[in-house]
């Protein structure tokens, strides 16, 4: 098998808005799965650090929110071009009501998985 064109994004919503992200990233990742060539999606909270810990111990978990709540998610396609009109369609669906939610715009990472 080929490796597949892969996509990471870093939102950092806002410390009052994260039920509705969590919502949101529900409906968001329910529809996403269904788009053309979609393999998978899975969205991540960022929960836990290994800042400041042993090695070989379990990481610490998070227990303030300084500037913002960090979610990330991973997406994988078959092909770059069913990502092309996998993203113009998240865009077109999502992109008015997240910019809401977060502190900027969220990062886009892209490439072919190793």
């Amino acid at each position: 098998m080929t490796n597949s064109f892969t996509e990471i994004k870093l939102f950092q919503v806002k410390p009052d808005k994260t039920e509705q992200f969590e919502a949101m990233a529900e409906r968001m990742s329910a529809d996403q799965a269904k788009w053309d060539g979609c393999i998978s999606i899975k969205y991540l909270k960022r929960f836990y650090t290994i800042d400041g810990i042993e090695l070989g111990t379990p990481p610490r978990e998070l227990t303030k929110v300084v500037k913002c709540v960090k979610y990330y998610s991973w997406w994988e396609f078959d092909t770059k071009e069913n990502y092309g009109k996998a993203i113009k369609q998240f865009f077109d669906c999502y992109m008015k009501d997240l910019q809401k939610l977060l502190i900027s715009p969220f990062d886009i990472n892209i490439g072919y998985s190793l």
